[in-house]
């Protein structure tokens, strides 16, 4: 760990403090964000206090897992926080918009304090201004907000205070607890870590009245003490005093220190956090299921407290490590292949003969589907990890563009892929901003156009089939097509006056491609929207505009569920067999050779249905080679992608089946209309056709 202000706080422990610190890690990045979420939320002029109490709630968790650690800097922020807090959900101030501001730069520093703690930054973060600035807003005063978000340069770090080594002799009461072998933990705890002093009890084992108590010589200050303890009992069922002649072994002894209880349990981690004792070995921890609290996730502001709430009660969550998921994720997939290879070496065989291996080959396909949908669930994580991150952006960069914005988040429990979220993150990123910076006009714009001065953004997710479609809506601008295909020819692209509307609208795809008309911070250098539909196409997905000028624009963005496993379909070409994405299927027909018309001398279309759609040979595309000459492709396979179909013509249907998809581009290199390849159940490799680049390839 680089640069850490806890080195002389575990460098005294006989354990390792540090095989934990992942975990604080996590759970502080949880309660930031749940904190951001719950202020954003917050109407000030009538804060709830339930709000205000979870606000609270999650800088007192981050508190306590710091001072756990010796990470003082965040520990000295956090309290600063909860001083302030107190006060509102005391109501003893009145929340503020100011505040809400300083909270929320706050919430930034904190970040930049663990990300440097982590080792992933060595900059320190100087939080004076922002000390300072709850001192006045304690107060009662107002703060300079440009001041505090502009920090001056760090001053050289100030040295530890020394650690003070003088003895002291407490009590140390437990209780009331139902499971007495608790007390027996802390013990075993407080002998683990060397340096710290003697335990030694002063009840025989089992106390009458729930409680268990202890004599302790130690020189650690007493929160020091409580905040090592709340790794088994929670930090009101630990109580220290005084020990000495004339010191009783009940509350409010004369001479014993005033006994502060907190009330807010989970002062730590959480409740029954990863102890010490409990760790596995090989520095891995051994995390309990733990029961989350209302704040894990902050509540929709949409959604009825209630309803967060009870939402949030009877969930348990355990962590494993991304590796270890793939990992699994890679075994499954190398089970579905086994179990195909087996399920096709045994078509050949009498079912009469071998009724009991049929039947244990059809549990097995079963149970290979139910096992890798379960698996696959894992990786699954809902829309709202993504969108939760654009109230803050857009709060700030309307605030910065002098806009109002209000954001609008539909189908935020949608599932998708952990690596997908990953990716997607970016392009969303970028669309959200194009629409606040380009798309939503000034309040006093909006407000001559009849339109009310708040502009809306709306993220909306949703399943289609076996994909997730991702929608960027604004009410504002909308996209000018005379404009756009004026700024095309200026770029020396093709722009047609016949193009329809789709087709102008992809014109901002084009690299360099800007309709800003002055460059700003935030946008209009031309860079972006390549960028955005590379990384999509990139992803196997495809995105497509819609507009209406003066109403609004929409962004489509279809991507796979995932990219580990797919249903699709095998088509035979000659010798070779290629895979179809199954959600691109539309439906299968045999035809006549007549029944495909000749365009313009080289391209070539089918009539289905009244719909004229072009036709592509297989065969012709990669070169399929034919030992028997005298036949001919008479199936067609229609597919879709990106708004249009295609027809594709193919010697025969092979069936449907679940394909392990392999990254072709990583074990060999990138091919053209193929996007990715598969083992089949006989040991060959087949080709997963790229449906957007086979529908692109009709176009021109």
């Amino acid at each position: 760990m680089a640069d850490m202000s806890s080195e002389s706080a575990s460098a005294s422990a006989g354990i390792d403090l540090s095989q934990f610190y992942q975990v604080f890690f996590e759970e502080a990045g949880e309660n930031l964000d749940s904190m951001e979420q719950l202020l954003l939320a917050l109407d000030v002029e009538a804060a709830d206090d339930e709000e205000l109490n979870a606000i609270f709630r999650c800088a007192h968790s981050i508190k306590g897992g710091a001072a756990t650690f010796g990470f003082s800097d965040v520990a000295e922020l956090t309290h600063q926080m909860e001083t302030l807090l107190d006060k509102l959900r005391r109501h003893e101030l009145k929340p503020t918009t100011q505040m809400v501001d300083v909270l929320l730069q706050s919430g930034d520093a904190l970040r930049g304090q663990l990300a440097r703690h982590q080792g992933a930054s060595s900059v320190v973060v100087d939080t004076s201004a922002l000390v300072s600035s709850y001192k006045i807003l304690c107060e009662g005063g107002t703060v300079d907000l440009k001041a505090v978000a502009a920090p001056p340069p760090p001053p050289a770090a100030a040295p530890a205070p020394p650690r003070t080594t003088t003895a002291r002799l407490l009590e140390l009461r437990v209780g009331p607890l139902t499971d007495m072998s608790l007390a027996d933990n802390l013990v075993e705890l407080f002998k683990e870590i060397t340096d710290l002093g003697t335990i030694e009890p002063l009840d025989a084992g089992t106390a009458a009245d729930g409680y268990r108590r202890f004599k302790v010589l130690t020189s650690s200050a007493d929160n020091d003490l409580l905040d090592l303890f709340t790794f088994h009992v929670a930090r009101e069922q630990v109580h220290l005093s005084a020990f000495g002649p004339g010191f009783g072994f009940h509350e409010g002894a004369p001479g014993a220190p005033e006994i502060v209880e907190d009330k807010d349990p989970g002062y730590g981690f959480f409740d029954d956090a990863p102890g010490m004792p409990g760790a596995g070995a090989s520095g891995t921890t051994e995390v309990k299921p733990v029961e989350t609290q209302a704040v894990a996730a902050a509540p929709k502001a949409a959604a009825p407290k209630a309803e967060a709430k009870a939402a949030s009660m009877d969930q348990s969550t355990l962590r494993v490590s991304i590796e270890k998921v793939d990992q699994l994720i890679n075994l499954v997939g190398e089970l579905v292949i086994t179990q195909a290879m087996l399920a096709q070496n045994s078509r050949g065989l009498d079912p009469g003969l071998y009724q009991q291996l049929s039947s244990g080959l059809a549990d097995l396909e079963r149970n290979t589907r139910d096992l890798q949908e379960s698996v696959m669930s894992i990786r699954m994580i809902p829309m709202s990890m993504v969108f939760n991150r654009f109230p803050r952006m857009l709060r700030d960069l309307a605030a910065k563009l002098g806009k109002k914005v209000e954001l609008v988040t539909q189908g935020e429990a949608t599932e998708l892929d952990k690596s997908l979220v990953e990716k997607i993150t970016d392009p969303l990123t970028h669309l959200v901003r194009n629409s606040c910076d380009h798309g939503i006009e000034m309040p006093e714009e909006r407000a001559a156009k009849g339109k009310p001065e708040q502009g809306t953004i709306t993220l909306v997710a949703s399943h289609q089939g076996g994909s997730i479609v991702i929608e960027v809506r604004d009410d504002g601008r909308g996209l000018n097509r005379e404009k756009l295909i004026k700024k095309a020819r200026e770029k020396g692209i093709d722009a047609p006056d016949s193009m329809s509307d789709a087709e102008a609208w992809g014109l901002i795809f084009a690299p360099g491609f800007s309709t800003a008309e002055q460059v700003t911070d935030v946008s209009g250098r031309g860079v972006g929207m390549d960028v955005v539909k590379k990384n999509i196409t990139s992803l196997g997905g495809t995105v497509e505009i819609d507009s209406a000028e003066g109403y609004g624009m929409k962004v489509s963005v279809r991507l796979p569920l995932t990219l580990a496993i797919m249903d699709g379909m095998s088509v035979g070409v000659g010798e070779e067999v290629y895979i179809l994405p199954l959600s691109s299927v539309v439906e299968s027909f045999q035809v006549e050779s007549n029944t495909i018309k000749t365009v313009a001398g080289s391209g070539r279309v089918v009539e289905v249905r009244d719909e004229y759609m072009p036709v592509l040979a297989i065969e012709e595309i990669f070169a399929v080679p034919r030992f028997d000459f005298e036949k001919t492709s008479n199936i067609m396979v229609v597919i879709e992608a990106e708004g249009g179909r295609v027809a594709v013509l193919v010697d025969e249907l092979l069936g449907q089946q679940q394909v392990v998809v392999k990254n072709l581009e990583s074990n060999y290199r990138k091919v053209t209309d193929v996007s990715g390849a598969t083992i089949m159940g006989d040991g060959r490799v087949a080709l997963i056709l790229d449906v957007g680049s086979l529908v692109r390839r009709s176009r021109h």
